[in-house]
């Protein structure tokens, strides 16, 4: 057995004694009420809808002066009407015919029908702009825009903390969806059920914290169960009041599947010898969307690695106050988080 893997057991035998639970504890909320942070979602979707097509070339140079990073960025790389393999009549044309493509002209009423006002959405976002504010006071308050990309992107970050938000990818669970190309997993039911008012503020803030937390720098399980971890409670302290299941983006039953099985997805990761395995193909399923957990009942959601790796990090603040989102970003030693955090898995 190696050094390693007996240190994780000598873990696991300390938590079957004492049966730890550093999640039970309560989780401090600060004051943000004095921090401003407005909100004036800009809705690139309906100016872009809404330009003359009879005098195309003028409208859009009018929409470029408006939308200067995200004209460009949704152009160039979301419609690719710059490229003259996909537009070689030029960008005008062809954004003519996108605007007057009958699918598109119905998705964009689609979202128009969802979507006529995002004033909740606004409060949402202003709440979770002001503790981004109080735990990243360096970093510039996001401006927010929303489009449509016929299902190409959800949520992106440009510019300097800039949100871009695809309203078609919020259109509700019984939107059909699956409809559109049922072999492409990114439709599958247990994604679908997200899409929707929801969980749109959620995986907006989920789209900046991947661009505050640099990916790991090896590809072990708990180098990725880590780095999910911390991103998973970035957005716990960003979206204090969103239930688990929406940041999780799980139902209410997963979610206290589990809180009540911490110890045993713990005791599965070091029994099959996978907190230290690199092969995607065995722990892929783990840590990123996946409809279950290989190996674990049928109960268990996908992801389970990161729902634990939360555990670690929130484990780690709680016994070092003084660290900051900062410094916790800045440990890129998942082992020496881990074992800094005394982690002991709750029963």
């Amino acid at each position: 057995m190696s050094v390693k893997r007996m240190h994780l057991f000598a873990f696991l035998i300390a938590a079957t004694l004492i049966w730890g639970c550093q999640t039970g504890e309560q989780e401090f909320i600060p004051d943000v009420s004095g921090i401003e942070a407005e909100v004036d979602i800009r809705r690139f979707d309906q100016a872009l809808f809404q330009l003359d097509t009879n005098n195309m070339q003028a409208a859009l140079e009018g929409l470029m002066e408006d939308y200067p990073e995200l004209g460009d960025l949704y152009f160039s790389r979301i419609l690719r009407a710059n490229d003259p393999r996909m537009a070689p009549d030029g960008p005008a044309p062809y954004v003519k015919g996108f605007l007057q493509h009958e699918p598109v002209r119905n998705l964009y009423d689609s979202v128009q029908v969802h979507y006529p006002d995002l004033s909740d959405i606004e409060e949402e976002l202003e709440q979770a702009f002001r503790f981004f504010q109080y735990y990243f006071p360096d970093e510039p308050v996001p401006t927010v825009s929303t489009l449509i990309s016929e299902y190409a992107v959800a949520a992106f970050v440009y510019g300097e903390n800039d949100l871009g938000v695809s309203l078609d990818y919020f259109l509700g669970e019984d939107y059909p969806y699956q409809k559109l190309n049922p072999r492409d997993p990114a439709f599958s039911a247990y994604l679908t059920r997200t899409f929707n008012r929801q969980h749109l503020t959620s995986k907006a803030i989920q789209t900046l914290i991947n661009g505050l937390v640099p990916p790991p720098r090896q590809q072990r399980l708990i180098d990725l169960m880590v780095n999910n971890g911390k991103k998973l409670y970035i957005l716990d302290k960003l979206l204090p009041y969103a239930p688990d299941s929406v940041k999780l983006e799980v139902t209410g039953e997963q979610v206290e599947w589990l809180n009540d099985n911490e110890l045993e997805m713990w005791a599965f990761f070091i029994k099959e010898d996978l907190m230290y395995e690199t092969d995607s193909r065995k722990i892929r399923k783990f840590v990123d969307y996946s409809p279950h957990s290989p190996g674990m009942p049928e109960e268990a959601p996908g992801r389970t690695a990161n729902w634990v790796g939360w555990q670690i990090v929130r484990a780690y603040m709680q016994r070092h106050p003084e660290a900051t989102m900062q410094d916790l970003i800045a440990l890129e030693d998942a082992q020496a988080l881990l074992d800094a955090s005394r982690y002991k898995p709750g029963r």
